[in-house]
């Protein structure tokens, strides 16, 4: 009498494709941890470190995660080349400040038993903590980001270093799930990243042949704020919502005036000692 052989179990099906996790960090070392915590299901975590002047390097060596130094020459340069040292095609790519969601996760895996047949990426949403609430509404969610793709058919390409997106030639489908966010530690950072920001996108367009005109520089951060707050709905999120959406609108002032600042020939940044004859 021949036995039947038992069907394969769900998690030998989930590895059935493997898949690299990329992360690329600076002095994250209270949140690396976390980070690398929730990619537990791939087959392999990789992370490429701006040579941080805190642990986060030694935790995530300790956490079993392969960690390669590279100095930091852009955002998307950065994520490029984490991709790029992966072992395998299939890449999850995040941020040190993002960790999987359990449904995500679940999304993923599920994905994977099918041998990832139905497209080129997947993106899915992320859910960002704002100083003790986690936003909802507004322009902050889902904000869905392209993060898990084939890097044989696609990758983080363009020449903008900031507001990076990867893109894939192929389908795109959408995963159920959450990435949890925690991009600000204080509201002080939020404004100091959100300046640079403002800065690098400025000089991005600028070098496009961009240009600031006195409508925009008095009606885009309005409408940011109209949009955002009123709009999609961010006063749902009671007074974090409100201070999300007027911050984001002070980053649209800001980049808008550095752009006018550039075209009219005049600086936006402190010159380095002895620049200045």
């Amino acid at each position: 009498m021949h036995e039947t052989p038992a069907a394969p179990s769900r998690q030998a099906d989930a590895r059935a494709v493997p898949v690299s996790a990329c992360i690329i960090a600076f002095n994250e070392a209270d949140r690396i941890g976390d980070c690398i915590a929730s990619l537990a299901f791939c087959d392999e975590v990789v992370v490429v470190d701006s040579h941080s002047t805190d642990a986060t390097a030694d935790i995530a060596a300790g956490l079993g995660a392969r960690v390669i130094q590279r100095p930091f020459d852009g955002f998307r340069s950065q994520k490029q080349f984490a991709v790029e040292q992966a072992a395998h095609d299939w890449v999850l790519c995040l941020d040190a400040d993002e960790r999987v969601g359990d449904a995500l996760r679940t999304s993923i895996e599920a994905a994977r038993a099918g041998g990832f047949a139905d497209a080129a990426g997947y993106r899915f949403a992320r859910l960002s903590e704002y100083f003790g609430r986690f936003l909802r509404h507004g322009n902050a969610y889902p904000d869905r980001v392209l993060r898990l793709f084939d890097r044989r058919r696609g990758g983080w390409r363009g020449k903008r270093e900031v507001h990076e997106a990867a893109s894939v030639d192929g389908p795109v489908r959408t995963l159920a799930g959450d990435l949890i966010h925690y991009p600000y530690r204080s509201l002080e950072q939020q404004l100091v990243k959100t300046q640079r920001y403002a800065r690098m996108m400025a000089e991005h367009d600028y070098a496009r042949g961009k240009r600031a005109t006195p409508g925009k520089l008095v009606l885009s951060p309005a409408w940011r704020f109209w949009r955002g707050y009123v709009l999609r709905g961010g006063f749902l999120d009671g007074w974090h919502g409100l201070v999300y959406a007027y911050v984001r609108a002070n980053y649209v002032r800001q980049k808008t005036i550095m752009l006018w600042m550039l075209q009219n020939g005049q600086p936006v940044t402190t010159p380095e000692p002895g620049a200045e004859r």
